[in-house]
């Protein structure tokens, strides 16, 4: 029998996963409320959509059960932080809204940005070469347009790869990039708080999900 938090946990996925999905044709699509904007909610490599927010797809295939024990009853900085350790696949992806952004643009604040989360990982110590890595080899020559995608994947290694329209422009294999990278969307001070939280909730979901299959 499930228990009133599990039920509470429950109730919170399922409304994280159903409120915002449509069909388009024969797919299932997520709609980010915001702007209107589409994500499928799986993938051909198998991988589910668990939430959308206005900067950001995230996230799964997210396996830390082992390390966090008993799951919490609602999302918390310590398994948050689980996450932005570890070494699991995450993909972010970006879908362009406004027309009018550039790739000099999204350079630029993709750098200030990263620059800022891997101080505050690094003991207050900058490296603006190793935050420019990420963008810094995009040609000014892509013409970003609404819809346009940019995904940026940690894969397992501790590699951040980007893709900008489906081309791979760069692909980095160190520890302290990737952390902070998903820190700007896990940690203190995410991009997208309602994301984040929709993203613990989906989280913790899993865990009762695999405990029930057991």
């Amino acid at each position: 029998m499930a228990t009133s938090s599990e039920n509470t946990i429950a109730k919170a996925a399922q409304e994280v996963t159903n409120d915002e999905k449509e069909t388009n044709g024969t797919e299932e699509v997520a709609v980010e409320p915001k702007t209107g904007v589409s994500f499928p909610v799986k993938l051909d490599d198998g991988k589910q959509l668990n939430c959308v927010g206005l900067r950001k797809k995230s996230m799964l295939g997210l396996d830390i059960k082992s390390k966090i024990g008993k799951a919490p009853e609602k999302p918390t900085k310590e398994l948050y932080q689980m996450v932005i350790d570890s070494d699991v696949e995450i993909v972010v992806r970006l879908v362009i809204v406004y027309s009018s952004l550039t790739i000099s643009m999204v350079r630029k604040n993709s750098g200030e940005g990263l620059g800022a989360s891997i101080k505050k990982l690094n003991s207050g110590k900058k490296n603006d070469e190793l935050a420019n890595k990420v963008m810094g080899q995009v040609s000014d020559d892509i013409k970003l347009t609404p819809s346009s995608l940019i995904e940026i994947a940690r894969l397992p290694g501790f590699v951040l790869e980007t893709k900008v329209m489906g081309e791979v422009i760069s692909k980095v294999e160190t520890e302290l990039l990737c952390r902070a990278y998903i820190n700007m969307y896990l940690g203190d001070d995410p991009l997208d708080k309602d994301a984040q939280d929709k993203f613990g909730i989906s989280l913790i979901s899993l865990f009762y999900i695999s405990r029930f299959m057991e």
